[in-house]
């Protein structure tokens, strides 16, 4: 079954629904000994769809089956990957079902997710998919014993060290994920689902700020210039590891989140277009072009005469980097905009108190206040 937005965009599925599948493709193997194609289930979205099975094993009391995730129009590292699910039976153990992880699924180390500590990466709604459709399957007055439900992703370490699932403080492989079992085509959802959990496991960690990046080289820069005491801030010296949070473009989600989690502080880290982006209102910020920036820089300074000479550098850039850089890294230009940042994100999290870090072309830090 294929699900199509407005747009004809395809949707895909999560990495819990195709768990599920392949648990549920398992089951049915295993009671009925004998190979199954493919599977219908129902996903927590209300949505009924049939999954084709592969890798389809009986082999004395386990049966095992696989499900390659489609991510729809949107595929992440994830799409294309293969969710497995074993099942076996322990005929001398007490009735019951048992879910565990293994190769290719991290392991949570540290505080503020939805797992405990030590347990394997499998969120609470695929978890409760498995089970259910296991289940649905073996009805548990005629259950055989013990079910042991494994599930692996035989490449998912590899694939894990493209996301940020080490920063969450999960190792070693990839994450179940899923709360709908749909994957929304061209949707910022598995991003923005990252950055919540990052201030969980920062605030679980005893930091009560955040520092919020744009990119991997403002969050480097940031990094280097706190750690190093120059901020000449006792708190900003003393942040953890976890304190640091790519958000990406999504800034205003990020601030929305951070308030309603109770963070006290937050430091944005960008480099200048973004944070020129930010302070033009945009709370996505790949969301507007470099004409329509300057043009509002353009206002700004019209609105607030304080440097002349940057009218008319403004008039002969083609980007906002090309403005800083014509300007000579002007101090004045630079706290026309972070002021303008920090006005704009009180505007989105009035709580919380803002600091803006202003990380060079070069990876240096130009501000920080």
């Amino acid at each position: 079954m294929e699900l199509m937005t407005k747009k004809e965009l395809r949707y895909g599925f999560t990495t819990g629904a195709c768990a599920a599948a392949a648990a549920k493709g398992a089951a049915l193997m295993l009671r009925d000994q004998q190979i199954m194609d493919e599977v219908e289930i129902t996903l927590p979205a209300g949505i009924t769809t049939h999954f084709h099975l592969h890798g389809q094993k009986i082999v004395n009391d386990t049966a095992t089956c696989y499900v390659i995730k489609d991510g729809g129009d949107d595929p992440d590292v994830t799409n294309g990957a293969e969710i497995h699910v074993s099942i076996r039976v322990d005929y001398f153990a007490t009735r019951s079902i048992l879910l565990e992880g293994g190769t290719g699924i991290g392991r949570v180390t540290k505080p503020g997710l939805a797992v405990p500590v030590g347990g394997w990466a499998i969120n609470p709604v695929p978890r409760i998919m498995i089970l259910e459709v296991v289940k649905e399957v073996f009805a548990m007055r005629c259950l055989p014993k013990t079910l042991t439900v494994s599930v692996t992703i035989p490449n998912g370490e590899e694939l894990a060290k493209k996301t940020l699932n080490a920063r969450l403080g999960i190792v070693g492989g990839l994450s179940i994920l899923g709360t709908s079992g749909i994957v929304n085509p061209i949707s910022a959802a598995a991003w923005t689902d990252t950055i919540d959990s990052a201030i969980d496991v920062a605030l679980a960690c005893g930091s009560a700020t955040v520092a919020l990046s744009t990119g991997r080289t403002s969050e480097l820069a940031a990094q280097k210039y706190l750690a190093s005491g120059e901020s000449g801030t006792e708190s900003a010296r003393d942040l953890k590891e976890e304190a640091f949070v790519l958000m990406g473009d999504h800034v205003g989600h990020a601030l929305r989140a951070c308030e309603a989690k109770g963070v006290k502080e937050v430091i944005l880290a960008g480099q200048f277009a973004k944070l020129v982006k930010i302070g033009c209102g945009h709370e996505q910020t790949h969301a507007s072009s470099s004409e329509l920036d300057l043009r509002m820089i353009q206002e700004w300074l019209a609105a607030s005469p304080v440097a002349p000479h940057l009218a008319a550098l403004v008039h002969g850039a083609n980007t906002a980097r090309h403005l800083l850089e014509s300007s000579g890294n002007d101090p004045i230009l630079i706290g026309l905009v972070t002021d303008r940042v920090r006005e704009y994100a009180a505007t989105i999290a009035p709580k919380i108190k803002i600091k803006v870090l202003l990380a060079g072309y070069g990876g240096e830090v130009l501000y920080f206040g």
